[in-house]
């Protein structure tokens, strides 16, 4: 699979977002000087999408999918386009605070330290559902590496949808991710108009 290889912060300036939301702590230098160049509406639009598939690390191909997944869901499309990212499976790991970022979070499903139900799943883009129970791997909790993952991650809040327990390794999905459960700026309507057209 394709993947970026800009620097993070970089990108993450470009786009306009701030580090944390991507999970790391690093903040860029405010002294620089920043262009303002006026966009275009197609320009903004472009942008937004740019943005939200950089948060995610998604390419082009699967990103449109989970578009058009969303568009034939009840609700405002926007909205529902958000609630399918939040429910990939390493976007959960991540929230858990399992993992530092969403990159770490992608890894430690692709190397099957991830369980759902009690069952191995090692798809970054599996969908959890309402009443899933995530946890790592018994045989992964003792791992250095693992206990320095959850040490650094503990001071994240766990979002409400979601019901954590960092004793076990563990986590729940009490229910879908809301609009108002996204912790980032994003003006999704822009994005549902980029398609739109």
């Amino acid at each position: 699979m394709g993947r970026s290889t800009q620097p993070i912060l970089k990108r993450c300036k470009a786009l306009g977002i701030s580090p944390t939301v991507m999970g790391y702590d690093k903040v860029t230098n405010r002294n620089q000087k920043e262009v303002r160049r006026k966009k275009s509406e197609y320009g903004t639009q472009l942008n937004e999408k740019q943005k939200v598939k950089f948060i995610y690390g998604l390419l082009e191909k699967q990103f449109k999918k989970y578009y058009v997944m969303a568009t034939k869901k009840t609700g405002v499309t926007g909205e529902m386009l958000l609630q399918i990212l939040e429910s990939r499976l390493d976007n959960v790991v991540y929230r858990l605070c399992f993992a530092k970022t969403r990159n770490e979070a992608r890894q430690l499903v692709s190397h099957g330290h991830i369980e759902v139900n009690g069952s191995k799943v090692d798809i970054p883009s599996y969908l959890v559902k309402p009443g899933d129970v995530i946890s790592i791997k018994e045989g992964s909790r003792t791992t250095a590496g693992m206990k320095a993952i959850l040490e650094k991650s503990a001071t994240r809040a766990v979002p409400s949808w979601l019901e954590g327990n960092k004793d076990n390794c563990s986590g729940k999905v009490l229910n879908l991710a809301t609009r108002s459960d996204i912790d980032y700026p994003v003006e999704e309507h822009l994005i549902v108009e980029f398609y739109s057209k």
